[in-house]
């Protein structure tokens, strides 16, 4: 898709591991979870929601870590443990009253084929698993948990900030 679809991105979506880190996660010997995020990718979301671009997260998993990250970035839409991301997606559209076209959604791996297929605009992050890049239609240079986020949104804001010249 040409630069018209990512203008007319109104919400970005985004799946936790893989995407906002780079697939790891640590766990201590009393069972705390523990995540590393980029503080660019912060900035990056934070660049978004003041441009007036929706942001969700949609992950298969729970975790206190992401509740916690994207309530400090202010991320409105948090959905986790989340058997089904198209739905959830879907619930997220309804209630903004947006289509799937509008959306744009970052994965990295096979349970994110379904929601990359249903969005407008598909992305994937440079170390997502062989096969998952030709379904997309743009691929990050940077990876998962490495400012493939920020890239994301610097390249919406890019497209939308021209969409006004």
């Amino acid at each position: 898709m040409s630069d018209d679809g990512l203008r007319r991105i109104r919400l970005v979506a985004f799946d936790v591991d893989g995407v906002f880190t780079d697939g790891r996660f640590y766990l201590s010997d009393d069972g705390i979870e523990s995540k590393a995020f980029h503080t660019q990718d912060g900035y990056g979301i934070r660049r978004l929601l003041e441009a007036g671009i929706g942001v969700a997260v949609i992950s298969g998993r729970k975790s206190g870590a992401v509740e916690k990250r994207m309530s400090e970035l202010g991320v409105p839409h948090v959905v986790q443990g989340c058997g089904d991301k198209v739905v959830a997606l879907d619930k997220i559209i309804a209630d903004l009253n947006i289509s799937a076209g509008d959306c744009a959604y970052v994965g990295d791996d096979i349970p994110d084929l379904p929601l990359l297929t249903h969005v407008g605009y598909a992305i994937a992050v440079a170390n997502a698993v062989p096969g998952l890049h030709q379904q997309c239609d743009h691929s990050t240079t940077a990876r998962g948990g490495c400012g493939a986020v920020r890239e994301v949104c610097d390249l919406i804001l890019d497209a939308q900030s021209q969409k006004e010249q």
